[in-house]
């Protein structure tokens, strides 16, 4: 015997959806380089913010299974300014030196008992580290020697990033101006100006500047955990909740400034109603029988896109007696929505403009019984209360006012018990 459902019968209540919902809008965490960046750095700072991921972190590293004479702490730090956390790796000076290729990393990665998705994101982190040397050096990225980069004390940092920006979920990220530094800085090529080359190729497209303190800044391996966070250089325009923030301290002392990476998170604000832009078009009508006015409205509304026209009298030029229309139209529906209401009526100009709107979010019920089908239309109201309206139009088959009222009240009825059921 069929299970599926009779045809539509008495009292029978059925939801129509609008549309699909809006994406949800994500986290953002904003970096502020006020030392600058460095693999550890980032580290120490998302712990901060984050302390509960320390445990996770810590089991993620244990599965790297690090020579013994590697470690790593996670440790409460301050200066003569600020308190926050210090991710130290120690791990003797030639630990893990020497020719280490790009291959040389992924396999080290791929033995590593640590979940796919992190091995993933730290072999693309070594990967941007891999070409931005290479495009430095002439070489092909797969022949690019890691020397301080292939070092343990870096794989730690970058698993360790890949493990944290992992546990924060989709997010979007943003960068304040990063401090370039000058000078120079000894590496296994010899000497080098600061920034680094291969740090300069990995910072192209953030903004940067130059605070007057020297030396190295900005690390290989935190250019590279930039990089591949892409922050966002757009302004942020919408309103945000400061949620969370962390400091991240790095080994050196800076001359008069702490030398700290602050992670500022932000929860988006979630509004009372949703946000959305709409096109609104406004003129006059003098010359245009009230007859053939309403029948061109009449078309207007049945137009794409026009969402609502209003009418009411004014007085123009001359003291003369005009009709004023205003036309509420989707946003990306307005030039076919001026063309219409230039060929529907004898306006010679359009007054227009894009504005936002708040919309309660809202659905459609529809309620059916003896006399038919009647659509009523539900909104959620800020304190979470859902009120109902029923279209007027469906209720035209009823005759008389009483008849009416006691129809939709019925519908109404109906669409809200529907609406606290879920």
């Amino acid at each position: 015997m069929d299970d599926a459902p009779p045809p539509a019968a008495q009292d029978a209540d059925t939801d129509v959806s609008e549309g699909p919902a809006a994406p949800a809008r994500l986290a953002r965490f904003h970096l502020d380089p006020v030392g600058g960046i460095a693999g550890d750095m980032f580290a120490a700072a998302v712990l901060d913010a984050r302390p509960v991921l320390a445990d996770g972190l810590r089991a993620t590293l244990a599965g790297l299974e690090l020579p013994p004479s590697v470690d790593f702490a996670i440790d409460p730090h301050r200066d003569a300014a600020l308190a926050g956390v210090r991710f130290k790796v120690t791990a003797p000076e030639d630990e893990g030196h020497g020719h280490v290729r790009l291959a040389d990393v992924r396999a080290r990665l791929k033995a590593a008992r640590i979940k796919p998705i992190v091995r993933k994101r730290a072999l693309a982190i070594f990967t941007l580290l891999a070409e931005a040397e290479g495009a430095v050096h002439g070489m092909d990225p797969a022949e690019v020697t890691f020397h301080e980069v292939g070092a343990w004390d870096a794989t730690v940092d970058i698993v360790a990033a890949a493990f944290l920006i992992e546990a924060l979920g989709p997010a979007r990220w943003s960068c304040g101006a990063i401090p370039l530094g000058s000078g120079r800085v000894r590496c296994a090529h010899g000497m080098l100006p600061v920034p680094a080359p291969a740090v300069v190729h990995l910072l192209r497209g953030l903004a940067t500047h130059d605070d007057g303190i020297e030396g190295e800044r900005v690390t290989p391996t935190g250019a590279a955990i930039l990089a591949h966070l892409a922050p966002d250089p757009a302004p942020v325009r919408e309103p945000e909740t400061l949620v969370s923030t962390g400091t991240g301290f790095g080994s050196r002392v800076l001359p008069g400034l702490s030398n700290v990476l602050r992670v500022l998170e932000f929860a988006p604000v979630t509004p009372a109603a949703e946000q959305e832009r709409v096109a609104v078009l406004r003129f006059e009508i003098d010359d245009q029988t009230p007859e053939d006015l309403a029948l061109g409205l009449d078309r207007l509304r049945a137009h794409p896109g026009v969402l609502d026209i209003l009418q009411w009298p004014a007085y123009g030029k001359k003291s003369r007696l005009v009709a004023a229309i205003q036309v509420l139209a989707e946003a990306d529906a307005l030039d076919g929505a001026l063309a219409a209401v230039f060929e529907e009526t004898t306006t010679l100009g359009v007054r227009w403009s894009r504005v936002s709107r708040s919309a309660l979010a809202r659905d459609t019920a529809s309620h059916s019984d003896a006399l038919g089908t009647v659509r009523v239309k539900r909104a959620r109201r800020p304190a979470g209360t859902v009120t109902a309206k029923a279209e007027l139009d469906d209720l035209a088959g009823s005759a008389g006012h009483a008849a009416r009222e006691e129809r939709r009240r019925s519908a109404e009825a109906a669409a809200l018990r529907r609406g606290k059921n879920g």
